[in-house]
């Protein structure tokens, strides 16, 4: 109880929009993108080439989970994989679909991981709701728990500008989310002590109504 209080009274406030905003639209969220992954052979080929690099060398974090359709799909991949997210009624949902799996509430600022504990660490489309001015210490929050030899993938849509999000799924909500340059994002993981390996950016696909280009960062935390 005093931890929450404590929490309630430091967390920025963007943080506690966004898990508000996630909390409230968590069912909805999942039933429209349960079977987006399908719709997009990119993402597939990208998340199966991640699952081959790092499966088999220990346990792999979705950090930033949602509803855990990709933490699923991982699982179905081989990984022995898991799933954290900031918002409750998203960890809700992601129980409820995959029962197999572990799922637990926390935020990629502060993780409740040991140093150097994962194989791989995927951030889908979840830097996108921090202030590219404070992502530096949550990609280094990454990097510190990704073992030698571990990858982090992550996955944002491309631009320079703030969006403030004030209706999405059919409800009211009140959040911001940025669009990322690969470049910038790249400078964080290299200032992480992470390098580089791979980096895609894929123009919008029209059937899924995208407006901006989409890009997927590779890295790997030297061994």
């Amino acid at each position: 109880m005093v931890a929450d209080k404590v929490r309630l009274v430091t967390e920025p406030a963007f943080v506690t929009e966004t898990r508000t905003a996630y909390d409230t639209v968590a069912d909805a969220y999942a039933e429209q993108h349960q079977d987006v992954l399908d719709a997009i052979p990119w993402d597939r080929a990208v998340l199966g080439t991640f699952a081959e690099l790092v499966g088999g060398s220990g346990p792999v974090g979705d950090l930033g989970c949602g509803p855990g359709r990709l933490t699923g799909h991982l699982a179905s991949l081989g990984l022995d994989v898991f799933g954290v997210d900031l918002s409750p009624g998203m960890v809700d949902v992601a129980r409820r679909a995959h029962p197999g799996l572990r799922f637990e509430v926390g935020s990629l600022a502060a993780l409740d991981l040991e140093d150097g504990s994962l194989a791989g660490a995927l951030a889908w489309y979840s830097l996108i709701h921090t202030p590219p001015e404070r992502l530096a210490p949550v990609v280094a929050e990454l990097a510190r728990v990704l073992a030698p030899g571990g990858r982090l993938l992550t996955a944002f849509q491309v631009g320079d500008e703030r969006r403030r999000v004030t209706n999405g799924y059919g409800h009211d909500v009140a959040f911001d989310a940025y669009r990322l340059q690969p470049d910038f994002v790249a400078e964080l993981c290299v200032a992480a002590g992470l390098v580089i390996e791979a980096r895609l950016v894929r123009e919008p696909m029209p059937s899924l109504s995208e407006k901006t280009p989409q890009a997927y960062l590779l890295a790997r935390k030297p061994a």
